[in-house]
């Protein structure tokens, strides 16, 4: 288990991430983070939910639509 202390930056308050945990996250300075809310706490992700939503909704569009898809394709 890793802690984190809170830190002032500027007006706001901040967590600074360590190197290990940014790799697991597989971000860098600059990337955005989005922030969960679940049933067991916060959750930080560097994938965005909303977009992650609309592709599966996509993916079964186009399942759905297979042989129109198929039709226009050619």
């Amino acid at each position: 288990m890793t802690t984190l202390r809170l830190t002032s930056i500027g007006n706001s308050t901040g967590v600074v991430l360590p190197k290990e945990i940014l790799a697991r996250l597989r971000v860098e300075k600059g990337d955005a983070l989005y922030v969960l809310e679940t049933r067991g706490g916060i959750e930080l992700t560097p994938y965005d939910p909303e977009f992650a939503r609309q592709m599966d909704l996509a993916e079964e569009i186009m399942r759905e639509e297979r042989d129109v898809l198929r039709k226009l394709a050619e």
